[in-house]
């Protein structure tokens, strides 16, 4: 087992020691022991057991909670030296979801280990309604932080919402039936491409829909070329290569190779912000952007309040964008033009200032009055803050663009599209007034291969003093 997956187990691992522990005790103590007299006896049971059996343990160490805290940390020894809960393999035929059944299992070896321990530490009198309603407890929070993929389901990326595209994978393989795929959503399926054609195909697909994983069979004369194989690893998306020979790469990097079936199954998952990344990022963006929403409430209702008397409702409104994987959404922002502005784009073009896909224009005619200075210091970005909380955008990102704007983007471009787009990002800090989305696309280069949650809380830190800076300095 690689160090990096060792240091995950025992992150995890010990996450879940202290969160069952402190639940358990916690639960103990206010609802299964009935008093403080019954409580005293049963640790008079623990002196007893000590001078008889254990005398050699120090008296200090002799109480309910050090019993307790025992009694988890050998269960969950015992459970992750199990793959059963441990470990999910992508890579395997599944015909239905188990979380069910699963929890199941979790809730009678918890409950069979529970039972017995209690049984040999003569924990009596307890709360029977209480333990019954304890019995549930935990094994429901061992499913919960199994692994990322529920915990991401609650917190707005499901694994059922996920598309994929196939190619040369018939309808009727039994390839199809790997968890991988089966739970989820097939998007396209083409047959008898080469490269240059894959390539086209998956930035085709990704205009139209998101798409999160791309399964290529290699057969008769298809070959994986080193544009395809660049193409593949810059793409930042899962990708799994079927073939009836093991392919032997360019360059080096790390992927999963299982033979199934007589055929190679290599696999890799370049989508940096996924799993238990995915969880940090948006318990982050979940923490500021509600902190930040309640303190800037005020001046959004002044803001929402000039707004309409100066120009009428909405005062909020709603913009189609594009974002993660290509995923439309509703982008709020506070009103700051004439209503129906966007579609007076066309006949301003002439006046557009800024290159590619982007569009601003300097003294905008559109501008409601009064309203340049809310967009000098961005606070018409500001109910974005309820998309950061909905899991639509992050605080920290690519700007998201139009779809008629993401039309125009060409291989190298769409890599912008594979992390969450955010409010703010090293653009923002560096040269917020940029005139060319080369100068775009260069920031979000830089972002997607540099990401890290400390990147964010370095962007977040710098994004307010750069509000007031006209010129600002890069991190």
């Amino acid at each position: 087992m690689k160090i990096n997956n060792l240091l995950k187990y025992l992150i995890r691992f010990l996450f879940l020691q202290i969160l069952i522990t402190f639940l358990t005790i916690w639960f103990f103590d206010k609802y299964l022991v009935l008093n403080e007299e019954e409580k005293y006896r049963l640790y008079l049971i623990l002196v007893e057991d000590r001078n008889r059996f254990l005398p050699f343990i120090p008296m200090r160490l002799v109480s309910i909670n050090t019993v307790l805290s025992f009694l988890t940390f050998t269960f969950l020894i015992v459970l992750y030296s199990t793959n059963f809960y441990t470990y999910v393999n992508e890579l395997k035929y599944t015909f239905e979801r188990r979380y069910f059944d699963d929890y199941i299992n979790i809730y009678l070896l918890w409950n069979s280990f529970l039972f017995s321990s209690f049984f040999i530490f003569r924990f009596t009198g307890l709360s029977r309604g209480n333990l019954l309603l304890f019995t549930f407890i935990v094994p429901f929070v061992l499913i919960l932080f199994r692994n990322s993929e529920l915990l991401s389901t609650l917190l707005g990326r499901s694994t059922i919402k996920e598309n994929f595209l196939t190619f040369n994978l018939e309808e009727e393989s039994l390839f199809r039936n790997l968890r991988i795929m089966s739970f989820r959503n097939n998007k396209g399926a083409y047959f008898k491409f080469d490269s240059d054609e894959i390539i086209n195909k998956i930035d085709e697909a990704n205009k139209l829909v998101d798409i999160h994983l791309i399964v290529i069979n290699v057969k008769n004369d298809l070959d994986i070329s080193e544009n395809l194989e660049n193409y593949l690893l810059n793409l930042n998306k899962k990708v799994l290569i079927i073939s009836d020979k093991n392919i032997q790469f360019k360059k080096n990097f790390i992927y999963r190779n299982e033979l199934i079936d007589n055929k190679y199954f290599l696999y890799f998952n370049n989508d940096i912000q996924y799993g238990s990344k995915y969880i940090l990022k948006r318990f982050i963006d979940l923490s500021i952007s509600l902190i930040a929403l309640f303190i800037t409430s005020p001046m959004l209702f002044v803001l929402i309040s000039y707004i309409y008397i100066t120009d009428g409702s909405p005062t909020i409104i709603k913009q189609k964008r594009v974002g993660l994987h290509g995923k439309s959404f509703n982008m709020y922002k506070l009103r700051t033009m004439k209503r129906n502005s966007h579609e007076l784009r066309e006949s301003l073009e002439v006046m557009n200032k800024k290159s590619g896909p982007l569009f601003k224009i300097d003294n905008d005619p559109r501008l409601i009055k009064g309203a340049l200075w809310i967009r000098k210091y961005s606070l018409d970005e500001l109910p974005q803050l309820i998309n950061v909380i909905f899991g639509n955008m992050s605080l920290v990102g690519p700007r998201p663009l139009f779809d008629t704007d993401t039309q125009l983007f060409d291989t190298d471009y769409m890599r912008r599209l594979n992390v969450m787009p955010g409010m703010t990002g090293l653009l923002q800090i560096n040269e917020r007034n940029a005139d060319d989305f080369e100068t775009w696309f260069k920031y979000d280069v830089e972002y997607i291969e540099n990401w890290s949650l400390y990147l964010d809380l370095k962007i977040i830190l710098k994004t307010i003093p750069s509000l007031f800076n006209k010129k600002v300095q890069g991190l």
